[in-house]
């Protein structure tokens, strides 16, 4: 039954978690475009970089009420489900939770009111100041999040006092606690992801109107705004990714076996596998596509030299190989095609047909999806390679649990929250896909019809099609007629 109950903790968890996790790093994303879109309108007055953070502001604030109602389930499960966790990483957890509270969620509050009803109510720059402190209050909580869930991976800065059951970690440094050794780039490689995720969800409402011919002037110039927030965080990713797996590599090279599939550790360089079916009996990945000493040389910069495989670790110290293998290199693939997607939509974009290629545009419509995998298939990788630590090689997982819950009490608690998580999905897919569909029409109403100079990026990579309504509602000009 204990084994029952460790699971169906872990599985509720999982399950708060993840779905929680939809919400935070899109807000992230879109209150940093959110900033650049006022920014921008401060600098060149243009009204129509106004209008557009106006409309993007509705979708930002329902995504940021979906987060704060599902983020507050995961602290009570603490104190039902995992007692002799929380008893253990108190303090820790304490401070780092405080902080978030003092310096995340007040600022975000204290100023959001203002950002989402203060556009005509307070001057330009004291809504863009708002709309500045939002977004950095939801870079605040990511930065106090991640301090506190990578001190359960690398743990710094502490002593332990009592014994047994008693037991629990105590500060001794806090900034040695904060700045442990894989929070810095954990903390990057989370808010790149986030990043993305906003450009790739701005180009796919955008991509969505062209398709549709509406707004095309809004939509084209937010396309590109997306476009150049994703094309660079693409990248940041990549070098994130392999700064964030040599410290891991350093750090806990048990999580970079499982992450490779790497069992053996060999005499000679070890490959990189791009691709395989894990076989966690044979202790092999089948059907592998690997690179001979690529893993090596990205650790080390020596091709030849062996990394650390699970045979190095005993049996009940080594993770499950399959979820984080599969998860960490979904996440990697995923890299690769938003790298891919980005460069191609640039080449249509400098050849003046980006807007005319409707394939192109239905697969970032679609492609928004991929930032959301990407980011749950990074945490789960991280959080299942972990195990079986809670706190790694301090706390193990199983001696967390707390004492009196039982099995058929969690379970039922899986499917209460399975049913009102499912509902409030529905609820705010519903309410976003109004949002959209309504789209910037009372924003827009601001905006002068004669208005047509954009200033600091192109108004788009074609003119409308003649017949075409504009952002304004005018119709396209026949032809000749040439771009800004």
């Amino acid at each position: 039954m204990e084994v029952h109950t460790l699971l169906l903790s872990r599985l509720q968890f999982s399950l708060t978690i993840m779905f929680h996790y939809i919400f935070p790093p899109l807000t992230i994303g879109l209150g940093a475009l959110l900033v650049i879109m006022e920014s921008t309108y401060m600098v060149t007055k243009d009204p129509r970089y106004r209008a557009m953070a106006k409309f993007w502001t509705k979708i930002f604030a329902v995504s940021f009420a979906m987060g704060v109602a599902s983020g507050i389930v995961m602290e009570f499960q603490f104190g039902t489900n995992w007692a002799t966790y929380s008893r253990y990483v108190g303090d820790v957890f304490g401070s780092a939770l405080a902080a978030e509270g003092i310096f995340a969620f007040f600022l975000e509050s204290g100023f959001l009111a203002v950002l989402v009803f203060g556009w005509d109510r307070v001057s330009d720059r004291m809504h863009w100041f708002s709309t500045l402190m939002v977004a950095l209050g939801a870079v605040f909580s990511a930065i106090w999040i991640v301090v506190a869930n990578s001190w359960q991976q690398t743990p710094a800065g502490f002593h332990i006092v009592g014994e047994g059951i008693r037991a629990r970690a105590e500060i001794t440094d806090f900034w040695t606690m904060v700045f442990n050794p894989s929070t810095v780039h954990r903390l990057l490689h989370v808010l790149i992801g986030a990043y993305i995720l906003g450009g790739f969800f701005v180009m796919s409402v955008s991509a969505f109107y062209v398709l549709k011919k509406r707004h095309l002037d809004l939509a084209r110039k937010t396309f590109v705004l997306g476009l150049i927030v994703a094309t660079i965080f693409s990248f940041a990713a990549l070098v994130s990714g392999h700064f964030q797996a040599v410290t891991v590599s350093d750090t806990q090279p048990a999580k970079l076996a499982a992450f490779e599939g790497h069992f053996h550790t060999g005499t000679g360089g070890s490959p990189m596998t791009l691709w395989g079916i894990v076989d966690e009996e044979e202790e092999a990945v089948k059907y592998s596509l690997a690179i001979p000493g690529l893993l090596s040389w990205l650790v080390s910069g020596d091709a030849s030299k062996p990394i650390t495989g699970l045979d190095a670790f005993s049996e009940a110290d080594r993770p499950p190989v399959s979820v984080p293998f599969y998860t960490y290199h979904l996440m990697i693939a995923l890299g690769m095609y938003f790298i891919f997607l980005c460069l191609l939509a640039w080449f249509f974009y400098w050849r003046r047909t980006l807007f005319a290629t409707r394939w192109l545009l239905w697969v970032f419509v679609f492609s928004v999806v991929g930032p959301f995998l990407a980011n749950q298939g990074g945490w789960v990788a991280a959080e299942v390679g972990r195990q079986p630590w809670i706190v790694h090689k301090l706390l193990r997982t199983s001696d967390a649990l707390s004492k009196v819950v039982r099995a058929e009490q969690v379970l039922a608690s899986i499917v209460l929250f399975a049913v009102i998580y499912i509902f409030l999905f529905l609820v705010w897919i519903t309410v976003l896909n109004r949002k959209i569909k309504a789209g910037p029409g009372d924003e827009l109403s601001e905006v002068e019809p004669d208005s047509e100079k954009w200033s600091w990026i192109d108004a788009a990579a074609v003119r409308a099609a003649p017949g075409e309504t504009s952002m304004t509602g005018a119709t396209a000009e026949p032809a000749e007629r040439k771009g800004s």
